[in-house]
C-alpha cells in the first residue's frame, strides 16, 4: 500500500496536523525540512499556512509549487513507533547499517 496525505490542517508555526489513507493521524513540525530554494519562501508562517493537500499527489503542496514526499511526512510523524521501523529501513529513512536514523532525520512530535 502507498502512502498517501488525504487531509492536512495547518496548527500553529510550522506543525501540521495530517491524515494519511491508512487512517493514522499524526502532528509534525515541518520547519526543518524548509531548506532550499522552493521551501525558502515557506518560513513566512504566512505562505506556509497556505499549504493544501493535492488529491493527485496524494500529499501537501504549496502555491509556490513546493510539495513534500508523503512517505517521509509518514515518517515524520511515526518515527518514534518500533513497529514501523522495517517500513522506514526499507523507505531509507533508517540506516540499515547503525540502526540510527539518516541525516535528514528530524525530531518532531507525533499522535496515533
Amino acid at each position: 500500500m502507498f502512502i498517501h496525505v488525504t487531509e492536512a490542517e495547518y496548527i500553529d508555526e510550522y506543525r501540521v496536523r495530517v491524515t494519511f489513507n491508512n487512517g493514522q493521524q499524526g502532528l509534525v513540525n515541518l520547519l526543518p525540512v524548509l531548506e532550499g530554494p522552493v521551501f525558502e519562501p515557506l518560513k513566512d508562517k504566512a505562505i506556509f499556512s497556505q499549504l493544501k493537500v493535492d488529491k493527485v499527489l496524494g500529499t501537501i503542496v504549496w502555491p509556490n509549487g513546493a510539495d513534500i514526499a508523503p512517505e517521509y511526512i509518514f515518517f515524520l510523524a511515526f518515527r518514534d513507533n518500533k513497529e514501523l521501523e522495517p517500513l522506514f529501513r526499507k523507505w531509507g529513512y533508517i540506516n540499515t547499517e547503525t540502526s540510527g536514523y539518516d541525516s535528514h532525520s528530524l525530531v518532531l512530535e507525533s499522535t496515533q
